[in-house]
């Protein structure tokens, strides 16, 4: 699930924040908001995103590698 344009531009969220995982950012800052900021809060959220966050890294590391690959066989 994305987010869309319009939820991103109504969650305030910064241009290098709208990726594949912006739709889990969302409830995060909500929560973070409500909460104060306190870190022990929202661990859930954050640990959902910060997942989200490293399979994203590990499927653009996969792609650069696969695309080196391809690069060094011709």
């Amino acid at each position: 699930m994305t987010a869309t344009q319009k939820e991103m531009k109504d969650a305030r969220l910064p241009l290098g924040y709208r990726d594949s995982c912006a739709h889990l950012l969302i409830p995060l800052n909500k929560c973070r908001s409500e909460t104060y900021y306190l870190p022990f809060k929202c661990q859930d959220e954050r640990h959902i995103y910060e997942k989200c966050q490293y399979d994203d890294y590990l499927r653009r590391m996969k792609a650069a590698e696969e695309k080196k690959r391809a690069g060094s066989d011709e």
